[in-house]
């Protein structure tokens, strides 16, 4: 017969410090907590995720405009933007590091270039092939 062993408690009160560099936090601040952030480490940080996010917000910025240009009845040339828009992506992604692309990255850099070009090409030549219909200019 195997005997269990109950848990041994943590140590109650201050825990003493060592030679590691971190300063020593209070027990209520839990195990892993980390020492709070300064102003200068806070600004970094969005700053960081900012960075990391422009290419694609550069892309959406030229759908946006696009999306503007097909409500106001102008769809071939709203269309055309975003084929536009598409290859932007695909030149964003061929140009940028995988973490500089940010959320244009979603598959291997060469298969996303293709796909980004691929189909921003199609888009265009179907805007500028598509004649008559009911939402032909006059």
């Amino acid at each position: 017969m195997t005997t269990v062993s109950p848990r041994p408690t943590p140590p109650s009160g201050p825990v003493p410090p060592d030679d590691s560099p971190t300063e020593v936090l209070p027990s209520s601040a839990g195990r892993h907590a980390r020492p709070p952030r300064t102003r200068q480490e806070r600004r970094a940080e969005l700053l960081r995720k900012v960075r990391a996010h422009l290419p694609f917000l550069a892309v959406m910025l030229v759908v946006a405009v696009a999306f503007g240009r097909i409500a106001l009845q102008h769809w071939r040339e709203g269309t055309t933007e975003l084929g536009l828009a598409l290859l932007l992506a695909g030149v964003l992604r061929a140009s940028l590091t995988r973490t500089a692309a940010g959320l244009l990255a979603v598959r291997s850099r060469r298969v996303d270039i293709v796909t980004y070009t691929l189909f921003g090409l199609v888009v265009i030549a179907v805007s500028l092939t598509i004649t008559g219909g009911p939402l032909a200019t006059r």
